[in-house]
C-alpha cells in the first residue's frame, strides 16, 4: 500500500527543487500566499510528460484514505460475473493510463473540479476475485469507509456486478437513493445460472434490499435482442422509468435529462454508466456489445444533464481492455469519468466566453 499522500503537484516540485509548477489553480496560487485552501492538482504535461509520472487517475496524488478528500477516484478489478467476455478486470488499469490526456478545465462547461473539490486516487479494492459472494462483501465494507465521512466515490471498473455492493455502503451512508443507470442492458435478471449475484443481476438485488427508489430510477440506452417479448416488463412494474436507446436516435438527450432532473429533485442519487451504452463502432472493448447504441455526445449530454443533482456516487463500468484494440474505449471512459468529476455538488463553473 501506498503511504498517505503522494503530494500535489507543487509541492512534488518544491521538494525536488525542479522545474516550476505550472497551471496551479487559483486556489493553490492563493494557498501559496496563506489563503485558500490548496486542492490537489493532476500532474501538469508541462512538469512531466505523459509518458511519465504515477498512473494514477489523471496523474492525481494517490492516498490510501479519504482524510481531507470531497471526491475520490477507486478502481474495483473485478470480472468474474462477467456473462460474456472477460477483462474488465483490466478496465481501471487502462483507464488510468488514457487518462493522462485529460487536462483539469472543462472548456465545453466551464467547470473546473480542481478548483473547488479536493481529489485523490485512492487505488483499488483488495478482494476474492474466486468467490463472487465474498468479493462484494469485501467492496462492500472498503466503500463503506470510503463513504462514511461523505466522501463521493467516481469508481472505475470492473463488470456491473460491482454496482451492486456500492449501493449497499451508499444506502448505509446515504439511505435510499436515486438511480440514473445508462447501459444497453437492464440488470435486473432474478439469476444467472442459478447464481443471485452476477453482472446481470445488480438492480434486482438493489430493489429487494430497497437501496434504490424504483419511482426515481431511470434507464436509459436499453436495446439489443432479447429472450421474451416483455424484457422490461418487470422494472417497470416496479415504477422504473425505460429509454430503450431506439427512442434516442437521431435525437439530443438534453430534454430527458431535464425530466429526469425534475424527477429526481434535491435528493440523494447515483449515476451507473456501463460503458456498453454506447454504440461498439465508438467503444468496441467491452464484454457484452450491442449495435444501435448511443453516442459519445449523448453521454456527455446524459452527464452534464445530472449537473444539479444531489450526486453521492458514480461508476463507469464494463471496459474490457483485451477488445479495445486502439485504445478508444478506455479513453472515452476517462472522460466520462472527468465528466461526472465535473458535474458533483460544489464544482466551481466559469464564464469563458
Amino acid at each position: 500500500m501506498l503511504r498517505k499522500a503522494v503530494g500535489s503537484v507543487a509541492a512534488r516540485v518544491a521538494t525536488a527543487g525542479a522545474l516550476k509548477p505550472v497551471g496551479l489553480s487559483r486556489a493553490n496560487s492563493h494557498a501559496a500566499d496563506g489563503g485558500a485552501k490548496a486542492f490537489n492538482q493532476p500532474l501538469s504535461p508541462d512538469y512531466m510528460t505523459r509518458a511519465g509520472g504515477i498512473a494514477s487517475f489523471m496523474r492525481l496524488p494517490v492516498q490510501d484514505d479519504t482524510q481531507g478528500l470531497d471526491a475520490c477516484l477507486v478502481g474495483v478489478p473485478l470480472d468474474v460475473g462477467a456473462s460474456n467476455r472477460s477483462g474488465t478486470r483490466m478496465g481501471p488499469r487502462q483507464i488510468r493510463t488514457e487518462s493522462v490526456l485529460l487536462r483539469p478545465n472543462n472548456q465545453a462547461t466551464g467547470a473546473m473540479p480542481f478548483d473547488s473539490l479536493n481529489v485523490a486516487d485512492v487505488g483499488d479494492v483488495p478482494m476474492n476475485i474466486y468467490n463472487l459472494p465474498e468479493a462484494c462483501k469485501h467492496i462492500r465494507s472498503h466503500y463503506s469507509e470510503l463513504v462514511k465521512d461523505g466522501c463521493i466515490p467516481l469508481t472505475m471498473g470492473g463488470d456491473h456486478t460491482i454496482t451492486y455492493p456500492i449501493l449497499q455502503a451508499i444506502k448505509d451512508r446515504y439511505g435510499t437513493v436515486c438511480l440514473v443507470h445508462v447501459d444497453a442492458h437492464n440488470d435486473v435478471s432474478d439469476s444467472m445460472l442459478g447464481a443471485k449475484i452476477t453482472h446481470g443481476t445488480p438492480f434486482r438485488r438493489a430493489l429487494e434490499e430497497d437501496l434504490i427508489d424504483p419511482k426515481a430510477t431511470v434507464q436509459i440506452g436499453l436495446r439489443g435482442s432479447s429472450y421474451t417479448v416483455d424484457a422490461h416488463a418487470w422494472q417497470i412494474s416496479k415504477g422504473f422509468r425505460i429509454v430503450q436507446a431506439h427512442q434516442c436516435w437521431h435525437k439530443s438527450l438534453e430534454p430527458l435529462m431535464k425530466e429526469v432532473k425534475a424527477m429526481i429533485g434535491d435528493r440523494p442519487v447515483y449515476l451507473s454508466f456501463d460503458i456498453d451504452a454506447i454504440d461498439p463502432g465508438f467503444c468496441p472493448g467491452t464484454g457484452t456489445p450491442e449495435i444501435g447504441g448511443l453516442t459519445p455526445i449523448q453521454a456527455l449530454e446524459i452527464i452534464r444533464g445530472c449537473r444539479g443533482l444531489n450526486l453521492v456516487g458514480c461508476d463507469l463500468v464494463e471496459v474490457s481492455p483485451p477488445y479495445d484494440f486502439e485504445g478508444t474505449t478506455a479513453l472515452t471512459g476517462a472522460n466520462l469519468l472527468f465528466e461526472m468529476l465535473c458535474v458533483l455538488p460544489r464544482v466551481k463553473y466559469y464564464d469563458f466566453k
